[in-house]
Formats: C-alpha cells, sequence, structure tokens
C-alpha cells in the first residue's frame, strides 16, 4: 500500500482531523497501540502513522484532572447556606446538629435565576453629551429585533431593570412594545464605564476612570448577579438593559474568569447574552451576545 493510500485511510478514520506523528511523541499525548497499529508499520516506511489522542491515563497509574487556577468559589455571592449559619453562629452560641440541618434548609434558596443582559442598539456617536447619544434608526429596527426575539421565548419575564444612559433607555422603552406586561426600573449603577483596566493593557483611561467606574460597575454585579432569594419559591427571569462594557465584565465575574480579560470579548448591538444561577451557586452561560435573530445586514457592534 503506498503511502498516500496509508495516510489517505488514517485521516478518514479520524474523521478528517488527524496528526500525522513519526518516531515522537508531543507532550501531553500518547500514541493507542493497537493489532492494526501494528499492521500498519509492515506497511509502511515510518514507525508510528496514526492519529494523537488526549492522554487520559498514563499505564499503572489513575488519571485525576486538578483545576487549574484557583478552583471554584462556591461562597462567590456571599450567600452560601454554610457560610450564612456560620456568621449566625458568631453572634448566637452554637447550634446543635439537628439545629444546623434545619438552618441549613433554611437557608437554602429553591430557585434558578435566569438573566438576560441586553446590549443596547446602535446609537449616534458623534453626540457631545448623553442626551445626543440617542439611537439612529438601524438602532431602532435592531432593539425591534431583540424585543421581538425576548417575546419569542415564551418566558414570563419579571422585571426590565436599564441603565439610565439615553441609548439604553430608548433600547428598553423599544423593547418593552413587544413585552407589554413587564415593568421597567431604572439604574444609574448600570450606566457604561470602565470596569476594570484590561489586560493585554491599551491606552484608553486614567487610572482615576478605572478606579471610580470599577467600583460602581462592582456594585451593579453585587446587586443583580446572584443566587436567588430564599423566599423565592419559582424561577425567575429578569432583562437587564445596559452596555458592552458592563455586561463583558458581569460574564466574566459570574463565570469567575479574570475580570481583566473583558475586554476580549466582543458583542453585538441588540445582543442577548442568558445568564442561570441555580440554588447550589452554580453559573451557567446560556448564551453570550446572541444576535441571530437579526438580518445580517442590520448587524453593527459600535
Amino acid at each position: 500500500m503506498s503511502f498516500r493510500r496509508v495516510t489517505k485511510l488514517v485521516c478518514g478514520l479520524a474523521g478528517g482531523s488527524a496528526v500525522l506523528v513519526a518516531m515522537a511523541e508531543p507532550k501531553g499525548y500518547y500514541l493507542e497501540k493497537t493489532k492494526h497499529n501494528e499492521s500498519s508499520k509492515k506497511l509502511t516506511g515510518l514507525g508510528v502513522l496514526q492519529a494523537a489522542v488526549p492522554q487520559t491515563r498514563s499505564p499503572g497509574h489513575d488519571h485525576t484532572v486538578t483545576a487549574s487556577g484557583n478552583g471554584w468559589d462556591s461562597n462567590w455571592d456571599k450567600r452560601d447556606p454554610l457560610a450564612l449559619i456560620n456568621g449566625k453562629k458568631k453572634k448566637d452560641k452554637e447550634i446543635t446538629s439537628e439545629e444546623l440541618n434545619t438552618e441549613m434548609e433554611n437557608n437554602k434558596p429553591k430557585a434558578t435565576r435566569h438573566i438576560f443582559l441586553i446590549r443596547h442598539s446602535q446609537y449616534n456617536l458623534n453626540g457631545s453629551v448623553d442626551k445626543e447619544r440617542v439611537l439612529t434608526p438601524l438602532g431602532r429596527e435592531q432593539a425591534e429585533y431583540t424585543g421581538q426575539r425576548l417575546a419569542a421565548l415564551g418566558l414570563k419575564y419579571d422585571v426590565m431593570v436599564h441603565s439610565t444612559m439615553t441609548r439604553a433607555t430608548e433600547t428598553a422603552k423599544i423593547i418593552s412594545k413587544h413585552l407589554p406586561e413587564v415593568d421597567k426600573v431604572s439604574c444609574d449603577l448600570l450606566r457604561e464605564g470602565a470596569p476594570i483596566e484590561p489586560v493585554p493593557p491599551i491606552s484608553w483611561k486614567p487610572d482615576c476612570v478605572y478606579h471610580e467606574d470599577g467600583a460602581r460597575i462592582e456594585a451593579a454585579f453585587r446587586r443583580y448577579i446572584h443566587r436567588a432569594d430564599t423566599k423565592q419559591t419559582e424561577d425567575s427571569y429578569e432583562i437587564i438593559v445596559c452596555h458592552a462594557n458592563v455586561i463583558r465584565y458581569f460574564v466574566c465575574r459570574a463565570l469567575q474568569f479574570p475580570p481583566e480579560g473583558w475586554l476580549r470579548l466582543g458583542l453585538n448591538n441588540g445582543s442577548i447574552t442568558w445568564i442561570t444561577i441555580r440554588p447550589s451557586g452554580r453559573v451557567g452561560l446560556r448564551m453570550m451576545g446572541d444576535s441571530g435573530f437579526m438580518p445580517p445586514e442590520k448587524l453593527t457592534r459600535t
């Protein structure tokens, strides 16, 4: 069998994504030994010709996966039931194991929070002050598409919170036409800003801006991104209409990714980011910057 035919065979078996390896095993991988491989050696002049597969074990040893970085902080929102009880124990006398179990059950959230982070639509970049930075005609179209998409999901939304900046307020107003039963609430904490100096660094803002904006945006995160209250018995669906920097920072913080990486994420105008927070405190990203419900010619990122 020719070398070309053998190569074609190996690549076909690996789904077209095979890696050719000769005489050496790359770090972190091992070469699977099979009878088929022995026959392959006889048919080719290469010592080994096959796909490299991820190393999940080593001979004679169990394979364990350890978390990189700092791992997962289960009390990231300071609402872990055990942490709440320990805080109470410091103030009160020690409690029995039976009382501990009761307290644990009483302090355990029962519902999942679904949070939809909406980036405002395209706006007038030439405005010198906020009130002049109104939505463009295309931006108003984008908000219509976003409202239609949220309505089409068929969910029972509890509230719509929006930034007090003009572009976010106008976006929320257009979206609300498609969700007339949902109450709107404005919040200054959600205004656009510079959450934290990004890495890799860019020459964008002086340190004092990060110092001031960062504290405000972090306060917004702590107010809106956390597991459900113990009194909440049903899953909730909440909409937050705000800005790209705020959303990107929220996502990094909620997933416990390095927050200084926020600028590496991109969001289209009018896009939808969906975060879920389980009663256990586990966080999931259902979608990030979804804008596939808009025609391609309507997409912008300004």
